[in-house]
């Protein structure tokens, strides 16, 4: 099959050659056009799309899909219950894109915190927090 066009979907259109099709025995089961062409679309990111199931589906990426409950939806879920992301509480998408980052910041933060109180690393985290934040104002105060 050839290729013949991109449409507007994102879809590559491939057609076969009618000389081919319409001298073919099993044209029925394939194409019922007048013109015995065969059109088959398959999307630009089809390929990609593949790829990734084919990683999904061996047993890397099916022990790795395992832990999306734990690692994945945990955080979505926190989310929901811990941070009021249940509700929007504000109007457009520029203020609860800005909520969010903020959410997901904080919530990394508290991961990160975590781990370095685990590694005895916190008090240099919160040392070094400090200095960002007193360079920050500092900027802010000066603008």
């Amino acid at each position: 099959m050839k290729y013949s066009a991109t449409n507007r979907d994102g879809s590559c259109e491939y057609k076969s050659k009618p000389k081919i099709c319409q001298e073919c025995p099993s044209r029925s089961k394939c194409t019922e056009s007048k013109n015995c062409v065969k059109v088959v679309t398959r999307h630009v990111w089809e390929e990609y799309i593949e790829l990734a199931e084919d990683v999904r589906h061996s047993p890397e990426g099916k022990e790795i899909y395992s832990m999306r409950g734990q690692t994945i939806e945990r955080v979505f879920a926190d989310a929901k219950e811990k941070h009021s992301m249940r509700y929007t509480h504000y109007r457009g998408l520029a203020k609860l894109r800005i909520q969010a980052l903020l959410t997901f910041a904080a919530m990394n933060l508290k991961k990160l915190a975590k781990w370095k109180k685990t590694k005895d690393l916190l008090h240099e985290f919160l040392l070094c927090l400090r200095l960002i934040w007193r360079q920050k104002r500092e900027k802010l105060c000066f603008a």
